[in-house]
């Protein structure tokens, strides 16, 4: 149904949930700058490197680990961006496919919440078939080919 509804929030609620958006991108921000300090300073490391390949390829391992959560953090950041510019707009807060208002539970935990609880179990089990029937048509396609 997808409705951009504005709707009139009481300044309570407002108040409540940007504090929460606040506080979530603060956080992130703080661990970003607090990883990329620990880059830094690793870099500026004298390089007295005695490891053998094994122990190289674990560090490369790590490095694409840390590599890949900095991407999240990222990733949750902008969430949050356009989660305040919603909250500015009047649009946050409510789901997007019902239109109903996200329970403030629901946004404590995941503050860039888009659906409520239950248009998100429903999204999820449509995604759910959707990979189960892929993977049942790459079967078949894979079995034709063998045949």
């Amino acid at each position: 149904m997808r409705t951009k509804t504005k709707h009139r929030m009481d300044r309570a609620r407002y108040d409540e949930l940007k504090c929460i958006l606040e506080a979530r991108r603060l956080e992130i921000i703080g661990e970003v700058q607090h990883k990329m300090r620990d880059v830094r300073a690793e870099g500026a490391a004298p390089l007295h490197d005695v490891r053998d390949d094994a122990e190289h390829s674990e560090a490369d391992i790590q490095d694409d680990i840390e590599f890949a959560l900095l991407q999240i953090k990222t990733e949750t950041l902008n969430k949050i961006t356009e989660a305040l510019a919603r909250l500015d707009e009047g649009t946050f807060g409510y789901c997007y496919e019902c239109g109903k208002e996200i329970a403030s539970r629901r946004l404590r935990a995941l503050p860039f919440a888009v659906r409520c609880t239950d248009c998100e179990a429903i999204r999820e089990v449509e995604l759910e078939r959707e990979v189960h029937l892929a993977r049942r048509g790459a079967v078949s396609l894979f079995a034709d080919l063998m045949g």
